[in-house]
């Protein structure tokens, strides 16, 4: 395992520079520029210094290696000497932000704790709802839970989440009125009225995304235990002696959960990625808004940065539910 693990990461590194490349390009060579809400009446040499100023007169591929020694080094570095005090970066300059002229990740720093509070958090309900459907569902197959459950499990996965969020507002927010029908990004939890303020206006967005995300995770997980329910293993298991609930969730459930892992590994840049659509329609500040922000203002910087972390997360947690694979199956090795 150690081995395959090491090999996976060395492979892992060329790989990340490939994409970071294919990113920075695409990203690059896209239509718009850091200085076109910029008025036509500001003199020429004005724009030009302002544009030195930003860097974006260098060649791209100077740009793309300054970027990436600013991504892997400097950040990193900037990052160790806030927490240990030390001088590593050494002053130099960080990823800066065309539109608002900060680093981009201070402004990542700022916008994570809500994505990651929202978004997290319906994906985590999403998880833990997703489970004992499916796995219930499998065992009553063709039950009216498991009929309920499909129909579930359909709606999540036809409903398309800018409708099925608007449908939650104007049932909740505006006829029931128990919810605000915004995100308020400004409050803080000191105490326990203001808590159960944040759990009130979390309640729709982890509504619309819990429902997507409990959608595709119970049809797979249904549908690995029926496999695994007519193994030869599940009848001597039974021919034992064993009780159902040992034999299910013991036996059946670990070795169900090898592709589920992947599913729900794969899943989780997502949360720090954010969900665009979610987080715009009920106004949570967060990374998702901040993407659809750069992308409208031409921000290449911050596009560049994100798409560039989402891609290391996806590698990530790829490896990850690989070295899973192992631990929940016996039967697989690498070594």
């Amino acid at each position: 395992m150690l081995t395959f693990t090491l090999r996976r990461l060395l492979l892992a590194i060329p790989t990340l520079f490939v994409i970071s490349l294919v990113i920075f390009l695409l990203v690059d060579l896209a239509p718009g520029s850091p200085m076109s809400e910029i008025p036509l009446t500001v003199p020429p040499e004005v724009r030009k210094k302002m544009i030195e100023a930003l860097g974006a007169d260098q060649p791209v591929m100077v740009r793309y290696v300054l970027w990436l020694r600013q991504f892997f080094w400097v950040e990193p570095a900037t990052l160790f000497d806030g927490w240990f005090g030390t001088n590593l970066a050494g002053g130099e300059q960080r990823i800066l932000s065309w539109q608002s002229r900060a680093p981009v990740f201070t402004i990542i720093g700022q916008r994570i704790p809500q994505t990651l509070t929202v978004i997290g958090t319906a994906y985590l309900v999403g998880v833990l709802i997703a489970l004992p459907i499916g796995i219930y569902s499998a065992y009553r197959q063709y039950s009216l839970f498991d009929q309920l459950g499909t129909l579930f499990a359909m709606i999540g996965f036809s409903v398309p989440t800018f409708f099925s969020g608007t449908l939650i507002i104007i049932i909740f927010a505006v006829t029931l009125g128990w919810f605000p029908t915004k995100y308020d990004t400004n409050l803080a939890v000191t105490d326990w009225p203001s808590f159960l303020q944040q759990l009130r206006q979390m309640a729709m967005p982890v509504m619309t995304l819990g429902l997507a995300n409990a959608a595709v995770i119970s049809r797979y997980m249904r549908s690995s235990m029926l496999d695994n329910m007519t193994m030869d293993y599940v009848r001597t298991a039974r021919a034992k002696g064993m009780s159902e609930r040992v034999v299910v969730l013991k036996h059946v459930l670990r070795n169900s959960m090898i592709p589920v892992v992947t599913v729900i590994a794969l899943g989780i840049p997502s949360i720090f990625g954010g969900a665009i659509i979610t987080e715009n329609l009920f106004g949570v500040n967060g990374i998702g808004a901040a993407l659809i922000g750069a992308i409208h203002a031409s921000d290449l910087p911050m596009v560049q940065t994100l798409a560039f972390i989402f891609a290391v997360l996806i590698v990530t947690f790829n490896l990850i539910a690989d070295v899973l694979y192992g631990l929940l199956d016996p039967r697989i090795r690498y070594d």
